[in-house]
């Protein structure tokens, strides 16, 4: 089973306020890219087209063994959300300053492809400098540790 793959830049450029599980149409040979973990969230977002949520950006690479009928590597994919919560996220979207970014893309207990995605706030050049300052002074704590 392939670990999950986590967007970190995600997290160094939002305030990431809330979180949510969703369901991603994918193709076959999209879904074995996946296993393999070919999969890279550079410029990833979330938009809305017709009371739909999807995401642009998301790069899974081409299957290695596909044939002619292979998948394109960067093509919009459809979101699959409940309605109350494709509606929360439109009122927080009309709201200034916040975005839709994917997290990580996993695969759940029942091995189908789920993609985490956050409601973000964008983060300040001084916030980013804080981030590095945390991070830093967290590894130097774990390395005393040691």
């Amino acid at each position: 089973m392939a670990k999950e793959m986590n967007n970190r830049q995600a997290y160094y450029n939002y305030y990431i306020d809330d979180k949510y599980e969703a369901g991603i149409v994918l193709l076959g040979t999209e879904v074995k890219s996946i296993r393999d973990g070919k999969v890279s969230f550079n410029d990833a977002f979330c938009m809305f087209e017709k009371n739909e949520l999807w995401v642009r950006g998301l790069y899974i690479a081409e299957y290695s063994h596909g044939t002619v009928n292979n998948h394109i590597a960067v093509h919009d994919r459809k979101l699959l959300l409940t309605k109350r919560e494709l509606k929360k996220l439109q009122t927080k979207m009309k709201e200034k300053g916040f975005t839709i970014v994917p997290l990580k893309v996993y695969f759940n207990e029942k091995n189908l492809v789920k993609v985490e995605i956050g409601l973000g706030r964008g983060k300040k050049l001084h916030d980013k400098r804080e981030t590095i300052k945390e991070r830093d002074t967290q590894k130097e704590i774990k390395r005393y540790l040691k």
